[in-house]
């Protein structure tokens, strides 16, 4: 009866998020701000850049992008609320070094150009550039696994999740 049982069931297949952006992917828990490094947003990874370009992490609609252009949310087609956040106190650069290619409500597919960041702009401004990328709504995520080393945007897996 067990494995009848187990044919109706619904699969809980794990899904990706792609790395947004070329370079190092770390924990959140290496990340030098507590608001990040402390998960009070949500959970995630992060990566160190090495490049300017900012991939859609998941196929699905922008939902929002910040007047500062320092950040973008995103829904995901499943239905998760994905933040990237570039770099860390890059709202006071108020738009400087950054370039959007998308517009709120626009659906994309992952690997979709969303941004360009400067990172040796922001670098000279005194600002870390780590790009974070944040499920916002883990109510929704039983089980999250995030992955470290090298990371090319829009190819390498950065974190994997099962849905509640």
């Amino acid at each position: 009866m067990n494995s009848q049982m187990k044919l109706f069931q619904k699969s809980q297949s794990a899904h990706v998020i792609l790395a947004p952006q070329t370079g190092r992917a770390v924990a959140l828990t290496e990340i030098p701000d507590p608001v990040f490094s402390g998960k009070v947003l949500g959970d995630g990874a992060a990566v160190i850049p090495c490049g300017s370009q900012v991939l859609a992490p998941v196929t699905g609609t922008v939902v929002q992008i910040a007047s500062t252009l320092h950040a973008i949310c995103m829904e995901s087609d499943d239905g998760l609320d994905i933040l990237i956040h570039l770099g860390l106190d890059t709202v006071n650069l108020k738009g400087r070094g950054f370039q959007c290619h998308v517009q709120t409500g626009q659906h994309v597919k992952a690997g979709t150009l969303l941004m360009e960041m400067d990172v040796e702009q922001i670098r000279s401004a005194g600002l870390n550039p780590v790009t974070l990328c944040i499920i916002t709504n883990m109510e929704c995520v039983r089980e999250l696994t995030s992955y470290t080393g090298k990371t090319e945007a829009g190819n390498t897996v950065l974190l994997s999740y099962v849905r509640s």
